[in-house]
């Protein structure tokens, strides 16, 4: 059985300049096919526009307050709200808050850096 608790895991920077610790996924887990994480952004802080050509995404917001953009459509999401970004779709999340935005992100195959291309 793996548990892992998020304080037994060490934090990166993902290639979208957001901060994740990976919960589970291949490299820590029996997890083959999917990768969940805790990401946080300081307030202020966006990732940079990406897509992923393989991997879709669920991003579930914990903490804070932020601007979703996924393609042309940008909206507020809060608390409690879950984002799904379709694999090829351009998407960001910019920390509108005062406090650290935290979310969990779930991918599907699990999140690599190979499959984040960085858009402008």
């Amino acid at each position: 059985m793996d548990i892992i608790n998020q304080k037994d895991t060490v934090p990166f920077t993902t290639a979208d300049g957001s901060t994740i610790r990976e919960l589970l996924a291949h490299r820590n887990s029996s997890i083959r096919q999917q990768s969940l994480a805790e990401a946080r952004l300081a307030p202020g802080a966006a990732t940079t526009p990406h897509h992923h050509a393989v991997t879709e995404e669920i991003y579930y917001i914990l903490v804070g307050e932020a601007e979703m953009t996924l393609g042309e459509d940008t909206r507020s999401v809060v608390p409690g709200d879950a984002i799904a970004i379709p694999p090829g779709q351009r998407h960001t999340i910019r920390n509108t808050g005062g406090e650290e935005l935290v979310f969990l992100c779930s991918c599907a195959p699990g999140y690599e850096h190979t499959d984040t291309f960085l858009e402008r």
